[in-house]
């Protein structure tokens, strides 16, 4: 059958609506973009990449933006975190000593800003409140250690400039550009070492794990390399970003802390330790650390990852040598376990949607893949994504969200 012009202009034009009806809903059942990190890519300069998936509010679907993956801007990313308007996404690049900047379009796309170098040598974990931006590094800066001679690791404090002072720079730079490392005056430099008071010269404290809960108070966990003991650093935060150690500090824990977190509110610190197989919870009070009184609590083997829900209800562990995901309940900050859900090959990390707070994902190491699932807001179990786990590029090592729709760039 053959139709003349105006029909031919008719059915074109309801066709382009329809699609033009279908791309608007794909877009607004777009609820968050997440982004991992992966330590290896193909190409000569072997830098790392970064995947980017869309994640559906119906069905959880984590599906790669078109453009997916961008470089890192350096080589084994192994860390990440978003700025506080969400417009940023700072990716850690452990064997450049490199922090880099990635404006977040509002399509998801990365758009590399500026790179800066972190104070000591190897980072390995960031966290990020209010306007400061908190890096651990594995090593102190040079010419104090090296890898050959390695000693005690270090934290590094970067200002989040606002748009007004990223402005006022020569030459101007974007909104949430990392400015000069705050200064530690006690030793005139720009990083707090994380030393083991009374320990041998020998004795290096091997950082693993850094959190800042929203009370104001920076935790960072790790291993004495001699003893294989484990402990915690505590340091309240100054306004200019400078750091205070907690009278008290640091506290033995376990013998290989791994994960660290706390929950929205400040009140509870949680620990995971990946040799004894357990969490150690505590209570947060004014900074110092009390035990709660059913910690610690068991996981499964090799517990590497851990993030609790926005309510403060739910904990879930990522257990890297089980390749899965341990779910728990919270009550009065003791954890109560509910069930464990099969992941992809060894999960390194894990985070949970800033939006609705209703799905949980997992970046696979060995299984180059992300797993994602929907949490069950009532009883705390996990379903299995549509079509999950979703592949990534090789060795992912970081997962971080932005809320689709969110203060854009």
């Amino acid at each position: 059958m053959k139709f003349n012009k105006p029909i031919q202009l008719l059915a074109i034009s309801a066709a382009s609506l329809l699609a033009a009806s279908f791309l608007s809903a794909c877009s607004t059942l777009t609820v968050d973009f997440v982004y991992v990190t992966s330590a290896k890519a193909a190409g000569p300069n072997n830098y790392g990449e970064v995947n980017v998936f869309e994640i559906n509010s119906e069905s959880g679907r984590m599906r790669q933006i078109v453009t997916s993956p961008f470089p890192s801007g350096g080589r084994n990313p192994v860390a990440e975190a978003v700025s506080p308007d969400e417009a940023d996404l700072y990716v850690v690049n452990r064997d450049d000593n490199s922090i880099v900047q990635f404006a977040i379009g509002s399509d998801g796309k990365l758009y590399p800003q500026n790179t800066v170098n972190t104070p000591g040598i190897f980072p390995l974990a960031v966290s990020v409140a209010g306007n400061f931006l908190y890096v651990l590094d594995t090593y102190q800066p040079l010419p104090t250690c090296n890898p050959a001679s390695p000693c005690s690791g270090s934290i590094g404090v970067f200002p989040i400039l606002s748009t007004a002072q990223a402005a006022a720079l020569t030459p101007p730079q974007p909104a949430d550009t990392l400015g000069t490392p705050v200064v530690n005056t006690s030793i005139s430099a720009s990083y707090w070492p994380l030393l083991l008071s009374g320990a041998a010269a020998s004795d290096v404290f091997v950082p693993t794990a850094i959190t800042v809960a929203s009370s104001g108070s920076v935790y960072a966990a790790g291993y004495d390399s001699t003893t294989n003991l484990g402990y915690v650093f505590g340091f309240t935060t100054g306004s200019d970003g400078t750091l205070t150690a907690i009278p008290g500090f640091p506290v033995a824990i376990g013998t290989r802390p791994s994960a660290i977190a706390s929950d929205a509110t400040g009140s509870y610190l949680y620990i995971t330790d990946s040799t004894q197989n357990v969490i150690y919870g505590f209570q947060i009070n004014g900074g110092a650390l009390t035990a709660l009184t059913g910690s610690p609590f068991a996981t499964g083997a090799q517990p590497g990852a851990i993030v609790l829900d926005a309510t403060g209800k739910y904990a879930m562990v990522a257990n890297t040598q089980d390749s899965n995901i341990s779910v728990y309940s919270v009550s009065a900050g003791n954890l109560s376990r509910l069930g464990t859900y099969t992941t992809g090959t060894q999960p390194v990390a894990i985070g949970i949607d800033p939006s609705l707070n209703q799905y949980v994902y997992t970046a696979n190491f060995l299984g180059n893949n992300v797993s994602g699932f929907q949490l069950n807001a009532t009883d705390g179990s996990l379903l299995n994504s549509q079509f999950s786990p979703s592949t990534a590029s090789a060795n992912p090592t970081a997962v971080a969200a932005v809320t689709h729709g969110g203060t854009k760039k």
